[in-house]
């Protein structure tokens, strides 16, 4: 917090420069105090810079409102997907794969986010788009069997970087369950019309990686946990629209 007034301070006069239309170079006093200031603190232009991303981001993932709107209740309300917290007032929806690397760098600050948030319901939508284990992996998570232990499954699949059937199979005996009887409730065909359904959500929400996150009217594409806090931050604020389903 020690850095907000210096920070306030040197863009609002670079800010009035602009206005003035004055080159720095004309105030050479005021250049050289700037400088030497952001040479002693470069963790100010970091700061600005993270800034100026995230605002950035924030800006253009609200430009998706509509089409998050339109896709509201399933993105929202599916009662398919496994969900943490089912009766929070806010709702933050999760697009992933669990052989995502990125998916699982992020997947303790995600779990870190729901503990600090329990006002806050989790969605997870399941994703597959790294091949068979992938999907093998989504299919198991959507039984009935495996949404039992969700968490706990969810958690050791993620940390497990080296993910394949054989894994797969070891967690689940580790959580109690029978794998081949949970393999044997993933062949649903329900299962594959859900996991139909999320791709092509994804689609008409032009996602095209994991993992990506709505929040509110944001689309966040990406591993960017900063900008879903950020976002949540807005929504919990009342700067947008309370999505459509939530509590009043």
């Amino acid at each position: 917090m020690k850095t907000l007034l210096p920070i306030a301070a040197v863009l609002a006069a670079a800010l009035a420069l602009q206005a003035c239309n004055k080159p720095a170079e004309a105030d050479p006093a005021f250049g050289a105090k700037v400088r030497a200031y952001l040479l002693e603190h470069p963790e100010v232009i970091e700061e600005a810079v993270v800034k100026l991303r995230q605002k950035q981001m924030l800006e253009q993932a609200k430009a998706q409102a509509s089409t998050v709107e339109k896709y509201r209740k399933q993105l929202e309300r599916d009662p398919r997907d496994f969900v943490i917290n089912p009766n929070g007032e806010f709702t933050v929806v999760e697009f992933f794969d669990y052989r995502c690397g990125y998916c699982k760098v992020v997947a303790p600050e995600v779990m870190k986010l729901i503990r600090e948030n329990p006002d806050v319901r989790f969605v997870f939508k399941e994703f597959p788009i790294f091949g068979e284990v992938s999907d093998t992996a989504a299919r198991l998570a959507l039984t009935t069997q495996a949404k039992s232990k969700g968490v706990q499954l969810h958690n050791a699949w993620m940390a497990d970087k080296g993910l394949d059937d054989a894994a797969l199979d070891r967690h689940l005996a580790e959580a109690g369950l029978d794998p081949a009887a949970v393999r044997k409730a993933a062949a649903d065909p329900a299962i594959t019309q859900q996991i139909q359904d999320v791709r092509m959500l994804a689609g008409a929400l032009g996602l095209q990686g994991t993992p990506a996150f709505i929040v509110g009217d944001y689309v966040i594409p990406g591993a960017d946990i900063n900008a879903v806090r950020a976002a949540l931050a807005k929504v919990k604020a009342g700067e947008m629209k309370r999505p459509s389903g939530s509590p009043t």
